[in-house]
């Protein structure tokens, strides 16, 4: 694989396969900084989906970011099947750059089966649509003085903010932060792409949140973030070119770190993932 960089999701999650178990993602999208997390979810779930038995969807996952990645590196990806019972396969992956492990995951995988449903009812009666949020996410940040609006603009994600903070006040925001978000491209109905383009979706904004309770905007100089881990359950199918609810709350923070939970609905309330990730937070004075 050459270090060409893609142009679209469908690109970025197709891998090379050099060897049993090894598999090689391209480089970034964006054009610098430090890679992506969400672009390592992706690039892992496909990997490790490609050695489990086609009936076995992943249900969880549980990931550690160890290094920043180099946006112009392809990525190595080295599967460890660890384990395959009747029902249910273990995958653990690392994530390499040269001689540099940059992530870690473990993912599990369950072949579908009928069960006792249930999930707390969600309605959107009271929240304007997707066509009617106020603003794009990308829109906001960059507007709060933020920079890197280049590397936002190449990610196939489509954000609209439906209650952005008002971030002048320097006033303590506890209220969930709830955004429509989809992939901007159309994907197939291949279950194991729309799970790691949801992943994918899933690392896009949930650590800047984290200073909102402190009345503290990320795009502050004096704020500094990074994702240490993120875990992702998925409860079932859903496309990532639809839009979907992305509901997230700031559970805690302290000890220099902060826990975000969020959950994805469909446009008619369905929860279909529930993904936590808790980050490296530091506020300068």
């Amino acid at each position: 694989m050459t270090n060409q960089k893609p142009s679209t999701f469908a690109e970025l999650i197709t891998l090379d396969q050099p060897s049993s178990d090894v598999f090689v993602g391209p480089a970034a999208i964006e054009p610098d900084g430090r890679t992506f997390g969400g672009q390592f979810l992706a690039q892992s779930m496909m990997a490790a989906s490609e050695t489990v038995d086609g009936d076995r969807f992943t249900h969880s996952l549980h990931a550690y970011f160890l290094s920043a990645g180099d946006v112009s590196e392809p990525t190595q990806y080295d599967v460890q099947r660890v384990r395959d019972g009747r029902s249910f396969s273990v995958r653990n992956v690392v994530a390499s750059q040269g001689d540099r492990e940059v992530f870690r995951v473990n993912l599990s995988f369950h072949v579908p089966e009928d069960g006792l449903d249930y999930a707390p009812p969600r309605t959107f009666d009271d929240l304007p649509g997707p066509d009617d949020a106020p603003t794009s996410y990308q829109e906001f940040i960059f507007g709060q003085g933020g920079d890197g609006l280049e590397r936002w603009q190449v990610r196939p994600l489509d954000l609209r903010y439906v209650n952005p903070p008002d971030l002048e006040t320097a006033e303590a925001v506890t209220e969930p932060q709830l955004m429509w978000a989809r992939l901007t491209e159309a994907v197939t109905d291949d279950r194991h792409v729309n799970a790691a383009a949801l992943a994918y979706l899933s690392d896009s904004s949930l650590l800047d949140h984290v200073f909102l309770p402190h009345g503290h905007s990320w795009q502050d100089e004096r704020a500094f973030g990074t994702t240490l881990d993120h875990s992702m359950w998925f409860h079932q199918p859903a496309r990532a070119d639809q839009w979907l609810l992305f509901e997230q709350s700031v559970e805690t923070t302290g000890g220099g770190r902060g826990l975000t939970t969020a959950r994805f609905y469909t446009e008619t309330g369905d929860l279909v993932a529930t993904c936590a990730q808790e980050g490296l937070m530091r506020w300068t004075d």
